[in-house]
């Protein structure tokens, strides 16, 4: 036995939503062996003191864009077109080098939030991988593809500058530490490209075995224009051209009409909602129980830091619930346990990882999350799955654990020199996208 955490509080996730108490967590080789009401025979190599703490599934990030975290406050009061006016001269501006910077600075914050996998979409990808292999974080990664193909030009996957970037990350990158790292192909949403790139992505994918990741139906203006072009909305014009045909997660999913969301929902895609980015924007968020009842699975994410102001998915998971109960207006319309499920495992099964994590149980990944009950705000304990909705902070994370790996314990990062990161994004990253434009 490598490690045991005792006498802390569990909470499974599992089928019958078990919460144990004074139990016991043994792990080795980076497995739950067991979860147990007594201590297991063995001397374990360490020992974790689990009182006063809750230990929870990993919690599982379905969006984000975690290089946009150099840009963090820069846009927050403008409005929609001038904050995109401004963050495309940045992100012109970024390099690999920068990119990474400011990766491994939003791994250090999801880990120090409790979240051990996140599903990224942006570009730099092979840096985000670099940055990803160094932390010990799982992820999903994709290249978030655009390009308007002209209707007469002819489109080769093979010779196309994005096609051969997202070949090159996934030759080097898919299936990293027995899958640590996937790689998913991407588009940025349907209003930035066409099919062209679409069919030539989703066929790559088909083949390699890979997810996809995209924006849908985010705002009305979206879905009008859409329609105006083309007579259908973005999730059947999609679907008409494959795009669904493998396992893919879509950020939104807020305006698809009723028979695009069941059209998803056979499909068995994942809604990823991001309530906070969503409302900070001005915009609805998912349409969390009506997008279930169609069939969709539904996960939550952050965005980018820039879309957000910070990565921390206890806010997410609260603002989630009261986003449904408002829209409801019904205040049991999504229960603790439904939010916390969204987070951990239906989470997991949008990344292809339900076999892997997003519940505490034997045989499962030891990604594991202790949170510190012992503070104020969440005393008195009634009910311990209400209290991590409604009272915890990703501040209350005492230790973030990957496949049995510490990545964040009481304020250390121990695979991230978080000086040095701090270090190259003033003294080069920052300074290269503020640069004067010349």
């Amino acid at each position: 036995m490598d490690t045991l955490i005792s006498n802390v509080t569990v909470v499974t996730m599992n089928p019958k939503m078990d919460v144990l108490f004074g139990a016991f967590i043994a792990i080795e080789e980076g497995k739950i062996k067991s979860i147990t009401k007594t201590a297991p025979e063995g001397q374990p190599a360490t020992i974790i003191d689990g009182t006063g703490m809750v230990a929870i599934p990993g919690l599982i990030n379905c969006h984000t864009h975690l290089a946009t975290a150099s840009l963090r406050s820069y846009l927050d009061d403008l409005s929609s077109a001038e904050a995109l006016e401004q963050q495309l001269m940045k992100e012109d501006k970024m390099d690999s080098r920068s990119a990474k910077a400011a990766a491994l600075l939003s791994i250090a914050e999801c880990l120090r939030f409790g979240v051990t996998s996140v599903s990224d979409l942006y570009y730099y990808p092979n840096a985000t991988a670099e940055a990803v292999a160094e932390s010990g974080i799982k992820a999903n990664l994709a290249l978030s593809a655009y390009r308007f193909i002209d209707q007469n030009e002819e489109f080769d996957f093979d010779t196309d500058e994005q096609c051969q970037e997202l070949v090159k990350v996934a030759d080097k990158w898919h299936g990293y530490e027995d899958g640590r790292i996937k790689i998913d192909a991407g588009i940025f949403a349907e209003y930035t490209s066409n099919f062209k790139l679409w069919e030539g992505l989703v066929g790559y994918a088909a083949e390699k075995g890979l997810g996809m990741q995209l924006h849908l139906a985010e705002t009305q203006a979206e879905v009008d224009s859409c329609l105006d072009r083309t007579g259908m909305g973005p999730g059947e014009l999609l679907n008409c051209h494959g795009l669904f045909n493998v396992p893919a997660t879509a950020a939104g999913c807020v305006y698809l009409d009723e028979m695009e969301r069941k059209m998803l929902g056979k499909k068995k895609i994942s809604a990823v909602a991001t309530p906070i980015a969503s409302a900070k924007a001005g915009q609805k968020s998912t349409p969390i129980l009506d997008s279930v009842k169609s069939g969709m699975n539904v996960a939550l994410g952050t965005g980018g830091a820039i879309e957000c102001g910070n990565l921390d998915m206890f806010e997410v998971i609260r603002s989630a619930a009261m986003a449904e109960r408002c829209a409801a207006n019904n205040p049991a319309a999504l229960p603790s346990s439904a939010a916390l499920m969204m987070a951990t495992v239906t989470g997991a099964q949008a990344q292809g990882r339900a076999q892997e994590c997003g519940m505490l149980c034997e045989g499962m990944d030891a990604d594991i999350v202790l949170v510190d009950f012992t503070a104020p705000h969440l005393m008195p304990c009634h009910n311990v799955l209400n209290g991590l909705v409604w009272s915890a902070k990703g501040g209350d994370v005492a230790m973030t654990m990957v496949r049995g790996k510490i990545l964040y314990q009481n304020g250390k990062f121990p695979t991230i020199d978080l000086q040095n990161v701090v270090e190259e994004l003033t003294t080069y990253a920052i300074p290269r996208l503020f640069e004067d434009n010349k």
